[in-house]
């Protein structure tokens, strides 16, 4: 039997998102990196031409490939006739050249390289072409929970069926920042001079890095069909927070509508530990123990955002299946805590058992079977079934 008990926790809440925000992106998702709140969602789940954002698969790939051993941060690649013919932003690569892979990351990153995606893409597609590599970003992207993103290519050069969704990218964007702390300060970085080449194209685009609000990252992107778009983090004290925005009609757009949302972020919504690990925040019934109850607890702090503005009461219930069958080990899974806030998706954490409980003996099965009993003369003694 299911069984659940209603907690409240009286905090500063929000009524209903504290307040919305409104941006002129055609698409919008914001994350919330530490709780995992989805603080912004505008057409987050539609396919969307993602311009240069979708380098950043190419740059986890190639991440990827360093860490596996496959590739190495010193190693020089060719450039083929088909990477040097790329024009838009490139690093002017030429087919006399080999570049190191740390200077073609840093010209993806900073320079939004055209002709360095392929050289890369190239280098690590299993048949050595830039659409045997867009092939595998594909399957790799389902493999992280991307299902709405489709790569023709590496570079997001205008193509048919060449698509992401924003919240695609943030989940990109927060495992780039997870699973590679070693290169993600290459982000941050708002110049790369290669070579002397290019001499007009040597200023990263991210319009945030210079305002210190805490940006660090992460690819902005443009073409016609895409509008400007932006994938941003930014961090200011513990919190951390992935913004995606694209659609927009103009560089001023992106700088003005980024810088908004980065903002708003951090702002309007206030981190709250709403059940410290180890408090007891409920007990459940043991069947057979040699306790009739146990204590649940979570493995570690609950953390939630809480918007600032206006104040209820945030709803929260615990439920297991009852009664818990000993013997039950400290720290086994018994249920979970969900907790729901206006205007957000509930927030499930399992719970825990506090502490060990063992098979009773003789007088904790007596004590079980009264109970039964009992439960079964309050019903009236009924049972399911019909002639």
């Amino acid at each position: 039997m299911l069984a659940r008990f209603f907690l409240i926790f009286t905090l500063i809440a929000g009524q209903a998102w504290a307040q919305s925000f409104d941006t002129k992106a055609r698409a919008a998702y914001v994350l919330d990196q530490r709780t995992g709140m989805v603080l912004l969602n505008k057409n987050g789940d539609e396919p969307l031409p993602p311009a240069s954002m979708s380098k950043l698969m190419t740059l986890f790939m190639t991440f990827e490939a360093i860490q596996r051993g496959t590739l190495s941060i010193d190693e020089k690649l060719p450039v083929s006739a088909h990477a040097a013919s790329f024009g838009g932003s490139t690093m002017f690569l030429d087919t006399r050249d080999r570049v190191s892979v740390e200077d073609l990351i840093r010209g993806i990153i900073v320079l939004s390289g055209n002709d360095a995606c392929v050289v890369l893409a190239e280098a690590l597609s299993p048949d050595g072409t830039e659409a045997g590599f867009a092939r595998m970003m594909t399957a790799r992207a389902r493999e992280l929970g991307m299902v709405n993103s489709t790569f023709q290519n590496s570079s997001g050069w205008p193509a048919a069926g060449h698509r992401m969704s924003m919240k695609d990218l943030a989940i990109l964007a927060d495992q780039l920042i997870r699973d590679f702390p070693t290169y993600y300060p290459l982000f941050a970085e708002t110049e790369f001079a290669f070579d002397g080449r290019a001499p007009s194209n040597t200023r990263n685009r991210n319009p945030l890095l210079r305002l210190d609000i805490g940006a660090d990252g992460l690819k902005t992107g443009h073409t016609q069909a895409a509008g400007y778009g932006l994938v941003g983090s930014a961090k200011q004290g513990n919190r951390r927070i992935i913004f995606v925005v694209t659609g927009l009609e103009t560089q001023e757009d992106r700088a003005e509508e980024s810088e908004r949302l980065v903002n708003w972020a951090f702002r309007q919504f206030a981190e709250k530990v709403v059940a410290p690990a180890g408090n007891r925040i409920a007990e459940a019934d043991v069947h057979m123990g040699d306790d009739h109850r146990v204590g649940l607890t979570t493995a570690e702090d609950v953390v939630l955002l809480i918007p600032t503005i206006g104040a209820e009461e945030i709803e929260a219930h615990v439920s297991y299946d009852s009664p818990v069958q000993a013997p039950i080990e400290e720290g086994q899974r018994i249920g979970e805590l969900v907790i729901s806030i206006p205007g957000f998706a509930p927030t499930r954490t399992p719970l825990i058992a506090s502490e060990s409980i063992g098979v009773g003996g003789f007088v904790p099965r007596l004590r079980t079977a009264t109970e039964a009993l009992r439960r079964q003369f309050l019903s009236g003694g009924e049972t399911e079934g019909g002639a």
